[in-house]
């Protein structure tokens, strides 16, 4: 199977048993939705984007099994996938593969595989860009010279579909003959290290020992360790790090030791839904996995086990999160240009313009670099690449169908826009405009058009001391707004949710967010929200429009997104409660 580790074949998943490594190389192909379950939880296939495919593709055999005379039984198809998302339930890319195949459910089978071997393609992508720009964060924080760093569990293509996320960048940096030796801990109760980390290293060629995890602290005191790179199976909204049990230590000796402690992972194990990590439901496994192994009892008869599969890092451990889009902001901090001198952030070099973006310190001091970030914010000269990265994502997201959405970002008294007509899924950095905030006037074309929805960020951007803002249309709150739909501006009050607070609410129990009607005129949906934002100076950061997505809006591009995030996900949850109220009438 080369280096893909899942393949599409004739109505049929076809994967690498993981359980048989190393000993034996086998397929195993998968047609039915048992089975799919079976293999997830029983680790024939494991890793965040390896199950995160797979149960898309679940969701594809579901819809094709219950299709008779080429009619689909809906409610068959979400039962079963319902039973697949349920299958493991800390690591969200599960539940995120399998709710991205079944929002295809209307359009079709056809239209549902389509889009499982999208993600498929994309994995791979992905994979490679977090893979790189990890492998240049490592490189600037620990110098340009051979390395020695230690990973744990597994993160290659095992793991995903292809290239790796954490092992991904051990690739990168071999290749660039920067590597001198990976440790690998075995990963107990499974040795998941043990037996498939090894097995990739020796298949890459890639210098490495195999340790015991107990032995991992020690190897950072004597073996001259100079990094700890791991994998995420789940990040919070406050940067926790749910990973294979045995990484929380890691990152405690990490910090003990003054060394980098970086997580590697897509932008979809990201998972604004959750506050911190103590909302983690951490999966418990059966206890024969730590009694004994391969059939032999080591432990004796009867003993109890506490035998939890993840652990979760609470985010001050963790140096940096790195995903395809580059290393995440902080947790929990803004980031303005006002903020810039007294933190440590992360900046583009001068001159680069390339789709793949590379990081590099502004300020290293120490190995044990915290805090680290990526600076979007008023006067950042590579704006376009920022916002093509992220427009990129969110269209991945199904939120910027085609060439819907726009995002901007704002500097001094102009601000750069996406061009108007253009796939936000091919956006580059040569696809922006420059606006007058006062106006919205064209400053620089570049040959193209603004987006239509210009006034709507200008209005933002002459009420609030903002950034950046982001117009997208995800599902959920698309459909909430449609169903607040009124001739003039009304609220829909949220309460109960913790994701309140990601919002910046007054009350930290309960939300108002204004909902304006969708006029032909855009410039008239600007005027409308100018005016409510000005007179409604404590209004939160974001707003409905109806049946025509949202806007949010903040200090940075990726606080903006979050928002929006934030936004998407209590939606989602109203809309499965029924737990939202409607206020009608202009606030």
């Amino acid at each position: 199977m080369d280096e893909s580790s899942i393949a599409w074949d004739d109505g049929a998943l076809v994967t690498i048993d993981q359980r048989l490594l190393p000993a034996e190389l086998r397929e195993l192909r998968i047609t039915t939705v048992d089975q799919v379950i079976d293999a997830i939880q029983s680790l024939a296939i494991r890793g965040a984007p390896a199950i995160g495919v797979s149960g898309a593709f679940g969701v594809v055999i579901a819809a094709l099994a219950a299709t008779t005379d080429g009619v689909v039984d809906a409610e068959q198809v979400r039962a079963e996938a319902a039973r697949i998302a349920d299958a493991r339930p800390t690591a969200v890319n599960l539940a995120w593969g399998v709710r991205r195949t079944l929002n295809r459910l209307p359009q079709g089978t056809q239209a549902m595989l389509d889009e499982a071997l999208e993600m498929l393609a994309e994995d791979g992508r992905v994979n490679l860009a977090a893979a790189t720009h990890a492998a240049d964060l490592i490189q600037k924080l620990c110098g340009d010279r051979p390395l020695r760093l230690l990973t744990h569990c597994n993160t290659g293509r095992l793991a995903t579909t292809a290239v790796g996320t954490a092992i991904g960048a051990l690739r990168v940096l071999h290749q660039r003959g920067a590597l001198a030796e990976v440790i690998v801990d075995e990963t107990r109760p499974l040795l998941q290290g043990a037996r498939l980390t090894a097995w990739e290293m020796a298949e890459a060629g890639i210098p490495h020992r195999l340790t015991i995890d107990s032995a991992a602290a020690w190897a950072m005191a004597t073996e001259e360790v100079d990094a700890v790179i791991v994998g995420a199976d789940r990040i919070t909204a406050d940067g926790s790090v749910a990973n294979k049990i045995g990484t929380y230590m890691l990152a405690l000796a990490a910090r003990h030791h003054g060394i980098p402690f970086i997580v590697v992972a897509p932008e979809s194990t990201r998972d604004i839904s959750t506050p911190t990590g103590r909302d983690i439901v951490v999966e418990q496994r059966a206890s024969a996995e730590v009694t004994g192994f391969g059939g032999v009892r080591t432990a004796p008869e009867g003993t109890e086990t506490f035998n939890p599969a993840f652990d979760v890092t609470p985010p001050e451990l963790v140096t940096a999160v790195v995903t395809e889009f580059g290393v995440l902001e902080a947790p929990g901090e803004t980031r303005t240009a006002a903020d810039a001198a007294t933190h440590r952030v992360y900046r583009r070099p001068p001159g680069s313009s390339d789709g793949v973006d590379t990081l590099v310190p502004a300020v290293v001091s120490s190995k044990a670099e915290t805090a680290v970030a990526v600076q979007v914010s008023a006067g950042h000269p590579d704006a376009g690449v920022e916002i093509a990265a992220i427009a990129r994502g969110l269209y991945a997201n199904g939120w910027m169908p085609g060439t819907a959405g726009n995002i901007s970002v704002r500097q001094d008294n102009t601000a750069v826009i996406t061009a108007s007509g253009l796939s936000k899924g091919e956006l580059t950095a040569a696809d922006m405009v420059a606006v007058q905030v006062a106006d919205s006037t064209p400053v620089e074309r570049n040959g193209k058009r603004p987006s239509a929805e210009t006034t709507i960020h200008t209005a933002v951007y002459r009420t609030r001391d903002s950034a950046a803002v982001v117009h997208v249309h995800p599902p959920h709150a698309t459909t909430l707004s449609i169903a607040a739909a009124s001739a003039t501006p009304q609220t829909v009050r949220f309460s109960g949710y913790e994701l309140i607070k990601g919002l910046g609410g007054i009350r930290p129990d309960a939300i108002d967010i204004p909902v304006f009607p969708n006029h032909a005129d855009v410039p008239r949906i600007g005027e409308d929200i100018e005016k409510y934002l000005t007179e409604h100076p404590d209004a939160p950061p974001v707003l409905f429009i109806a049946g025509h997505g949202i806007t949010a809006w903040g200090a940075s591009l990726a606080q903006a997104r979050d928002r929006a995030e934030c936004l998407e996900a209590m939606c989602e949850l109203a809309i499965l409660t029924g737990h939202r109220e409607i206020s009608v009438g202009e606030k």
